[in-house]
């Protein structure tokens, strides 16, 4: 006697909605849409360490501009961590102190440049010609002072610090900050007027 096959178990039964032996099965899990990729997958998975929302923006921002407002606060001061490169050290330190505790023709430029071009809008030839001619003149004393200032700096640099230790361009360090009228310098002046550093 010929023995029936047993019916498929529940476990062997496919549950994604195929066919066994050409009868529908239809399972509890026939989701009716393709299987999701492994890249697809992976991304899903993928979150953002930080909530991509208007609030962290904000809050991010804010961060930012703390830091920014700090560092620009301590480079002002002569804070040594937020100073560019051109101005850290001590003897580039002990440069500025020097220009500021002095008085410079330099500062002048500016407001001399400012009073002849008032001067062109006066209809006076006369007035016009002397003045540009007086703002040349000027400017050679400038020049004057600054070549003088970078000579004695570098010699006051040389006798705190040793001959042969003297930086680069200390000179022309010096020179640039006596053209720059005081209040406008950064790092602002740490000493006062006739404060030389020792």
């Amino acid at each position: 006697m010929a023995k029936t096959p047993a019916a498929p178990s529940s476990n062997d039964a496919p549950s994604d909605g195929t066919t066994l032996n050409g009868v529908p099965v239809s399972g509890p899990s026939n989701k009716g849409r393709p299987t999701p990729s492994r890249a697809e997958q992976e991304a899903a998975r993928k979150r953002p360490l930080v909530p991509d929302t208007k609030e962290a923006k904000a809050r991010a921002k804010a961060d930012l501009a703390t830091q920014r407002e700090k560092a620009r606060i301590g480079m002002a001061n002569g804070d040594q961590r937020y100073l560019p490169a051109r101005d850290q050290g001590a003897q580039r330190k002990f440069v500025r102190d020097w220009v500021d505790a002095g008085w410079h023709l330099g500062e002048a430029v500016m407001p001399a440049m400012v009073l002849v071009i008032l001067a062109t809008f006066l209809p006076i030839a006369a007035l016009q010609y002397y003045a540009f001619v007086g703002l040349w003149i000027f400017i050679l004393f400038v020049v004057g002072d600054m070549v003088i200032t970078s000579i004695t700096v570098k010699r006051a640099v040389k006798k705190k610090f040793g001959e042969g230790k003297v930086e680069k361009a200390l000179g022309w360090y010096a020179a640039m900050r006596t053209v720059q009228m005081r209040f406008l310098r950064l790092p602002k002046p740490q000493v006062k007027r006739g404060q030389k550093p020792a």
